[in-house]
């Protein structure tokens, strides 16, 4: 496996013009910033492909995975919704896919029709999730969640008085919730809305399978109460309602829900810690407040 030098479009077109892709404008499209371990981007090519590559080892082997990935998923009967392979390579290492048209969930969330929206990503899920015999070795999903120890017990300074308690109380119950690990399934393992592209209320492609791995099927859920999935808990609902009709299991939804806690919450701590904004640039006590509104509607007490 040879990955780049450096991650400047120059080294991006040298890399294409050897697996015959060459003569392209290359647009680097993401960077990173000092550490080794996230050394990698991608870039538009010629308006009409998306090439993933990486310069330091570290992210080159996630970038291998990703790719063996979409090599096992995309053998016949497919999975649904991948993104098209145009190239791949690991002398160079690159990952070229086309250019999907269209827009992210978090940009139209409001605008499709949740049912709808749910049935397709029900139906993503349900053969990803059926496909983790493709692959001859699988590696546990990374948990990038901060785990309710930590936000236990370094939460509460972002909090508001009255909601300290509460939330201990929450991450308590995530904790028990958790502590007996689901059926492994394959799953996507970063299945936000910035990594699912839509148009025209159709899902076009689900993208960015670096993390793919061993975990719960409620892992792939964390992400949909929100923030930045609209107001409340439809997509969610139906997502989970169309899985169970496709797969014929039921998820629960207190998994989902733990899950969603730490992911919510660890994501409000590393950024108030770092004094980096929050994404819809609301406080780290607001996300409480919108945590707790969907404990409710949910009909979850903890």
């Amino acid at each position: 496996m040879r990955w780049l030098e450096d991650g400047s479009a120059g080294a991006v077109a040298e890399a294409l013009g050897e697996v015959g892709l060459g003569d392209l404008p290359v647009l680097v499209r993401e960077s990173v910033g000092g550490d080794p371990t996230w050394w990698s981007a991608s870039a538009v090519v010629g308006e009409r492909y998306v090439v993933k590559f990486a310069w330091s080892e570290p992210a080159a082997l996630r970038l291998a995975h990703e790719i063996d990935v979409l090599d096992a998923l995309g053998r016949e009967p497919a999975v649904s919704y991948l993104p098209e392979v145009v190239a791949s390579s690991t002398d160079p290492l690159l990952l070229v896919t086309a250019l999907a048209p269209g827009e992210s969930l978090f940009e139209i969330v409001d605008s499709v029709d949740r049912d709808e929206a749910g049935r397709q990503l029900a139906q993503f899920m349900a053969e990803l999730h059926e496909a983790v015999e493709r692959l001859p070795e699988v590696p546990d999903a990374s948990l990038q969640p901060a785990t309710t120890a930590v936000l236990r017990e370094q939460f509460g300074k972002w909090a508001r008085a009255d909601q300290r308690a509460e939330v201990i109380r929450w991450c308590d119950w995530a904790a028990d919730v958790l502590r007996t690990p689901g059926p492994q399934v394959l799953v996507h393992g970063d299945l936000h809305g910035g990594n699912q592209v839509w148009d025209g209320g159709k899902l076009r492609a689900v993208v960015d399978f670096e993390t793919a791995g061993l975990a719960d099927a409620e892992y792939d859920l964390r992400t949909f109460p929100g923030p930045g999935m609209g107001p409340g808990v439809e997509l969610l609902t139906a997502t989970m309602r169309h899985y169970a009709r496709i797969t014929g299991r039921e998820l629960s939804v207190e998994r989902v829900m733990a899950w969603h806690l730490r992911t919510a919450l660890g994501d409000a701590l590393w950024r108030s810690e770092a004094g980096v904004p929050l994404p819809d640039h609301r406080t780290a006590a607001e996300w409480v407040d919108d945590l707790a509104d969907r404990f409710t509607a949910l009909g979850i007490s903890c």
